[in-house]
This record gives structure tokens, sequence and C-alpha cells, in this order.
């Protein structure tokens, strides 16, 4: 198959940073998908109605006049998100959701939850207005090995939300185990998850692949091969419940190699063209369309795109770095070549 042409797709986990930075990061997800959840864990954090709106003009400003897309805004969850914070996000239409962060597991998660019980009260309310709960999925205890932080998450903590909030829609973002796919699949349809292609296309061994490398670090970290592979199984099966979300985070170089470098892939500069290189490799890409189009906007309940993208098989070389505001931004595959490039996006505006 030399083109590719299918509905186009949404970014269902993205981080664009603010200010500056947005210029940069902004046009790579626009010129690839019609839509895209963006996080909120910003300093200070997203949390509130009027922060989010504000954020999403910002972000608006920096998407180019050629190219229409939608930013889907979050919330982030903390242990003061009030009733009226979840009220006033179910009747904007432009928030989508809740991010739970378990207080330092990544970046920007200092404000994040320390205890989940104290939020019982606020999944309460979500669960009622049908707002969806968004979940790093990780256990911060320093006594659980980093490697075992997501089934560790899943047995001590997100069984005991699911069961008490049985109705509540769930985002197992960034799932990296074998573990999580399991619980994904065999949970009730409200249940799904997001993989990224950083977590289908490595390994932990690539952390250490000729010395370490920073670029490929993220939270959650790189799992063994094993792991990978049900990822890949995930991805290009038949269940409904795995779709596209990158976590393509930014941070610039200076910050990345460092004595200690921040957790992060940026891949929205080519993101599009790493699932497809994978998605073909496993003999799949006819299942590309349903990861990355049809899968995530039913779960969230909104309308398929209308418009359509197209990827020819043209190899070209992912370039050694971006400016990012003043300083440099180095992206996954830097200076190497992948088999497939987004070659245009059609001009039909998002579905909302």
């Amino acid at each position: 198959m030399q083109s590719l042409t299918f509905t186009c797709p949404d970014d269902w986990h993205l981080h664009v940073r603010d200010d500056r930075a947005l210029n940069t990061v902004v046009p790579h997800s626009a010129r690839q998908f019609a839509r895209a959840i963006i996080m909120p864990n910003l300093k200070p954090p997203i949390t509130t109605a009027a922060m989010a709106l504000a954020y999403r003009r910002r972000i608006l400003e920096a998407v180019p006049e050629e190219n229409h897309f939608e930013p889907l805004m979050t919330l982030y969850l903390t242990e003061s998100t009030t009733h009226d914070d979840v009220r006033a996000a179910a009747e904007s239409p432009y928030i989508h959701a809740f991010k739970l962060y378990p207080a330092g597991a990544t970046t920007h998660s200092d404000a994040g939850v320390k205890r989940l019980d104290r939020i019982f009260p606020i999944l309460e309310t979500m669960q009622r207005l049908d707002l969806p709960l968004l979940v790093h999925g990780e256990k911060t205890d320093p006594e659980i090995d980093l490697f075992d932080r997501e089934k560790a998450f899943i047995d001590d903590e997100l069984t005991s939300i699911i069961k008490r909030f049985p109705a509540l829609r769930i985002v197992f973002e960034h799932a990296t185990t074998r573990d999580a796919v399991q619980f994904v699949t065999e949970a009730a349809p409200n249940i799904a998850a997001t993989i990224t292609p950083q977590h289908l296309l490595y390994n932990r061994n690539a952390l250490f692949e000729d010395g370490i490398r920073p670029h490929r670090y993220c939270l959650p970290i790189l799992k063994r091969e094993t792991y990978r592979k049900a990822l890949i199984a995930a991805a290009t099966g038949e269940s409904r419940k795995f779709f596209l979300g990158t976590d393509s985070a930014p941070h610039p170089q200076q910050l990345k190699e460092s004595s200690c470098g921040c957790a992060g892939c940026y891949t929205a500069h080519a993101a599009l063209e790493l699932y497809a290189e994978l998605f073909e490799k496993a003999g799949a890409l006819d299942k590309l369309e349903g990861f990355a189009s049809f899968y995530g906007p039913d779960f969230y309940r909104l309308p398929r795109n209308s418009g359509t993208i197209t990827l020819e098989k043209r190899p070209w070389q992912v370039p050694a770095h971006y400016p990012f505001a003043d300083q440099t931004l180095i992206p996954l595959k830097a200076g190497e070549c992948l088999a497939w490039k987004c070659i245009g996006k059609s001009e039909a505006p998002p579905a909302s």
C-alpha cells in the first residue's frame, strides 16, 4: 500500500504547554488531528471552567489559519475541587472531562490527589452529571517498584473507584502493561484506555540503547517487551475500548538532557506517521482508522469527524530539533527516517 486515506483522527491525550511554546506544538497537532483532549497540568493547574476557557482561547490563537482544530478542554481534579466546579464543567460545551493525577506521579502532579477517598463526593457528582474521569494510572507509594505502579493502581485504586461508581465513564490514560489491557478489556463498556506511540514502539531496553536516551523517557515509563506486544494486540485488535492518545509532552532540550531530566516524549510532530509505521509492521493498517478516528469520539459521545486525512508511503527524515519559545525541542526519532508522511487533511471543520 502506497497511500492511505481515512476519516480525520483525533488525539485523546495531548500536552501543548502554554504561551509562546504553543506556537510550535499546536500547529504540529493541528496538521494531523481535528480535535484533541488537552491536559490541564500547567503551573498553576487548570482547575476551573474559567481557566480552561481562557487556556482554550490561547490555544486557538496558535492554530494556523489553514487548519481546523478544536481543543477539548479538561480540568485538573484536586482535593479542593468543588461540586460547583463540576457543574460548571458539565454545563460548558468546551469542557469534556476531569483529569486525576495521583500526587507525584508525573510532570506538574504535585497538586494531585493524595487520598482518593477525599474526592469520592466529587466523583459521585461527576457520575451523576456523566462527566468522564481520565486517570493517570500509577500508585506512587515509594515502596512500590516503578515498573509495578500501574498494576498497583489497578488493584488498589481503580478497582475501588469502579466498584463505588459503576456508571462513571473512565479513561485509563496511556496504558502500558498487559495488566491494564486485560483489566480494560474485561471491564464494563464505560471503561476505556488510550495508547501512546512510544509505548507501542519501544520497550524499556530502548531507554539504554547505546547509552541513556532521555528523549525516550516518559511516565508511565516504558515496560518489558511482553507488555509492548500486549499493547500492540489491543491497539490493532477488534476491541473498541482502545483508542489513540499520544501523550505528546514537550520539554525544552536543556530540561530533558540534564542531571534530573523531565519525563515526556514529544511525538506531535509525527504522531500519525509513527502509528502508521507500527500498524503496518503489525499487518493491521486496516485497523488504524477505527483506533485513530472512531473509537475515541464514540466513547466521548461526540460525532465522528467528516473530513479525511491522507498518508503516503514517502520516506522522510525527522528534523533534529524544533524551536520551542526561546529554547529547543527534540522530537522522538530526531534525525531518523520514517516510512509514512502525512500529506494533507481535508478542510472540513471538526465535528462538535
